[in-house]
């Protein structure tokens, strides 16, 4: 056995076919989607796994995820990706803006600029990212976010644009 192989570790990822949540997402406004799936009556997304991502809370134009970086999302250099971040900005992004959407609308990301501010290790801890709607819109809508650490230190920041469609 090579010292690689004795120090390998294994993380096991498991989610639903997405597709059919997509599809009940366009029958009901995206804050009682969103708020269904809080309540466990719809399952979490597959990104959820792979980030340890859990939506906490949602209100009008407001969407909070907590997530858990760990080591399998460390880059080269020994602390977690920047696309750790990223990833969890996206997210709570995208769902702030979901929910101001009616039944029948969709969205997705057009741009997404991050701020990395503090680093980010398995020892930080779970992490609250917050996004708000800054301006909603039938067309494009206008979101800034925020990561901070257990002690309220801010981790990160985003700003986003989001497409507003009919799908």
């Amino acid at each position: 056995m090579t010292e690689l192989d004795r120090d390998t570790q294994h993380k096991t990822i498991s989610w639903v076919d997405p597709r059919p949540q997509a599809a009940a997402a366009l029958t009901m406004s995206g804050l009682d989607y969103l708020q269904a799936m809080i309540d466990g009556q719809l399952p979490a997304p597959p990104i959820a796994s792979h980030i340890n991502l859990e939506l906490a809370s949602v209100s009008p134009g407001v969407a909070t995820m907590m997530a858990t970086p760990d080591e399998s999302h460390y880059n080269p250099i020994g602390s977690v990706h920047g696309g750790f971040a990223a990833t969890l900005l996206d997210s709570v992004c995208g769902c702030a803006v979901q929910t101001t959407l009616p039944a029948g609308m969709a969205y997705t990301s057009l741009d997404l600029n991050v701020s990395f501010l503090r680093g980010m290790t398995s020892d930080t801890g779970r992490v609250t990212a917050q996004g708000r709607v800054t301006k909603p819109g039938t067309r494009a809508a206008f979101v800034e976010a925020d990561i901070k650490d257990a002690a309220g230190r801010l981790l990160a920041t985003a700003t986003s644009t989001c497409l507003v469609f009919t799908p």
